[in-house]
């Protein structure tokens, strides 16, 4: 009977050590690969902004980001992403990928909706709500047709305790922070709650105080900041408005005529102007219009809150055009204050034409 031959005990420890190493080394290609996919740095040194529409897939989503350049190996973010189940849990929005970012890292920002505000600027100036649509269409994801539509919507307008002709008092001028998707519905709700949050208890009463509604204030304020952009004089051409109301003296606010009118660049009110039939025509009505002419400026509203207590009843541009005004509290005062200013604007007109 014959005997199996010994294993050398050094080529057995060989032998392990090799199965060992062949371990440690396919562990380590298994942990690079994973790195590689998930924890290698993907994003360019540059902020990117990356805006995905509700009606973007997983697919057009993947050709948008290639197209932007924000990821370094789209190959790699792919595989990861399907892997992480980016193609199921996609998330439309604006989104701001900084520099450095991992595949796991980017899939969490899309995945879980991390946004990143944008900021929208509701501008003072706006006579209509089509040129807010189209202002703010440029900025969030709603086309102007869409916002134009939910401002229109008598049932929201009125849950919000206004009506066609007050409607713009309740957008106050500022930069807002919002998400990219929000819907225009949200939006006049982040509106309403501006507003509220603007009347403050000091601002309500110093409206009451004055005599004046919450509207109304927004109504004078919308006049006083088409008679002057002059900040200085804002409070002293509201007090003069504040006097004719309570005198029952009609307002003759130049414009509320041009509004009436409804001619861009009227420079020179005419007669004929003065006798369009309008509610917004203050040479015909007395009283304030019915709601403002234009989105005023926080300035302007304050300045009516805060308005100058005199005695002027009449104002009109100063002769030397330079936005400012000579106020008068009695009528032959204001025809002098008139004739200076007319033989000046005369004067000018004549020299433009011989030059």
């Amino acid at each position: 009977m014959t005997s199996k031959p010994k294993s050398k005990p050094g080529r057995n420890r060989i032998t392990i050590i090799s199965a060992a190493a062949s371990v440690v080394f396919i562990g380590l290609l298994f942990c690079l690969g994973y790195w590689y996919r998930y924890y290698r740095p993907n994003t360019i040194e540059n902020d990117s902004h990356i805006y995905i529409s509700r009606s973007t897939g997983f697919e057009g989503f993947l050709d948008s980001l290639e197209k932007s350049g924000a990821v370094s190996d789209m190959k790699s973010f792919r595989k990861a992403a399907i892997h992480l189940g980016l193609d199921e849990a996609l998330k439309p929005g604006h989104y701001l990928l900084k520099p450095g970012l991992n595949n796991k890292e980017i899939e969490r920002v899309f995945s879980h909706g991390w946004q990143t505000p944008v900021r929208i600027q509701v501008k003072g100036y706006i006579r209509n709500f089509e040129k807010m649509a189209s202002h703010l269409s440029q900025r969030i994801e709603a086309d102007s047709t869409e916002i134009i539509t939910a401002i229109r919507d008598e049932v929201t307008m009125k849950s919000y305790g206004f009506n066609k002709a007050s409607y713009l008092s309740m957008f106050i001028p500022d930069t807002y922070e919002v998400y990219w998707t929000i819907t225009p519905h949200e939006f006049l709700a982040r509106m309403k709650k501006e507003y509220d949050a603007f009347w403050t208890p000091a601002r309500k009463e110093k409206a009451q105080k004055a005599g004046l509604s919450q509207d109304e204030v927004m109504t004078l304020a919308s006049i006083v900041i088409e008679e002057t952009k002059y900040e200085p004089e804002m409070p002293t051409i509201a007090g003069v408005y504040i006097n004719r109301l309570r005198k029952g003296i009609p307002l003759q606010a130049d414009p509320t005529v041009k509004y009436a009118a409804g001619e861009a660049g009227i420079t020179r009110i005419l007669s004929k102007h003065l006798k369009i039939e309008s509610p917004y025509n203050t040479y015909l009505h007395k009283g304030l219009p019915p709601g403002p002419i234009t989105i005023a400026p926080k300035v302007a509203i304050d300045a009516v809150l805060n308005y100058e207590k005199h005695n002027y009843i009449y104002f009109c541009a100063k002769e030397t055009f330079v936005g400012q005004h000579n106020f008068a509290a009695t009528y032959p005062e204001h025809l002098a204050n008139a004739r200076r200013y007319h033989a000046a604007l005369n004067a000018r007109e004549k020299a433009k034409k011989n030059s």
